[in-house]
């Protein structure tokens, strides 16, 4: 996610926060979908964190959308995968796959932060982000294929839940205690700006949420929907962990990285049973 944010709409900073500040703010940074930013400070930046997850649903419903359209159309299962996949990438501009392979690069050329750093600013795929996004890719399709096949509805109920659930990840990744790597980009304007009680209470309501759809398919995939969540922000958040300690913090990279982590781990475990 080395491409910088966006430019903000000049606004008066004596004008009192909106809670729509936040919803442009996770829309205008999270998705290609016209919305102007107008504000681009840590007020904003919490609302939009604590926005992504509906990004993340818009994101999957259109996926998911997609996907029926070309089941409706004749097309197989993996077709509709491969389609549901690639949503998310374009409605992105394929930032959180770019996020994704940098720090596949940064973690797997095993330098000092200060080296890793600057081996994920640039703007070229070393190997290890190659493999990494050919693994990724090829789980998430398989994964959505065989939703697919069992029914059209768990198909695009896996599409759904792994969009909001990657999104939620970036909410508790930019909860307080988490310190950036860099003084300047994205990561460093959403990182410590949610209060750890209010990302927890975002991750219970999406968990909610998820298990809630989860009940029209069947009693099983009240649990399987709420554990695809639950695990999702759990491989995101060793995959944090991990980065912090290298890292020093999180960069947009990082969080690209940990959005695509989740919306994997969520649709394996989506996929099994």
């Amino acid at each position: 996610m080395s491409t910088p944010p966006p430019t903000p709409t000049p606004s008066d900073p004596q004008a009192p926060h909106t809670p729509l500040d936040g919803v442009r703010f996770a829309f205008g940074t999270l998705t290609v979908l016209p919305v102007r930013v107008t504000r681009w400070d840590r007020d904003a930046a919490r609302g939009g964190m604590l926005c992504a997850p509906v990004a993340g649903l818009v994101v999957g419903g259109c996926a998911a959308g997609v996907g029926l359209l070309l089941l409706f159309l004749g097309a197989g299962a993996l077709l509709a995968a491969v389609a549901s996949a690639a949503v998310p990438a374009v409605l992105t501009r394929g930032l959180h796959l770019d996020g994704l392979a940098d720090t596949a690069d940064g973690l797997g050329s095993g330098k000092p932060a200060e080296d890793a750093l600057r081996i994920m600013k640039q703007s070229d795929i070393g190997p290890f982000g190659v493999i990494t996004l050919l693994f990724v890719l090829l789980a998430q399709v398989a994964a959505l294929a065989q939703a697919y096949g069992d029914s059209w509805a768990r198909g695009a109920l896996a599409a759904v839940v792994s969009a909001t659930a990657a999104r939620l990840a970036l909410t508790l990744a930019a909860r307080t205690g988490v310190p950036p790597a860099r003084p300047e980009g994205l990561g460093a304007a959403v990182a410590g700006t949610v209060p750890v009680r209010s990302a927890l209470l975002t991750a219970a309501l999406v968990t909610a949420l998820a298990a809630g759809f989860g009940a029209f398919l069947g009693a099983d995939d009240i649990v399987r929907t709420a554990l695809a969540v639950v695990l999702s922000c759990v491989a995101a958040e060793l995959l944090l962990r991990h980065c912090t300690r290298r890292f020093g913090g999180v960069t947009g990279d990082v969080f690209g990285a940990l959005a695509e982590t989740a919306a994997t781990a969520a649709l394996v475990v989506l996929s099994l049973g």
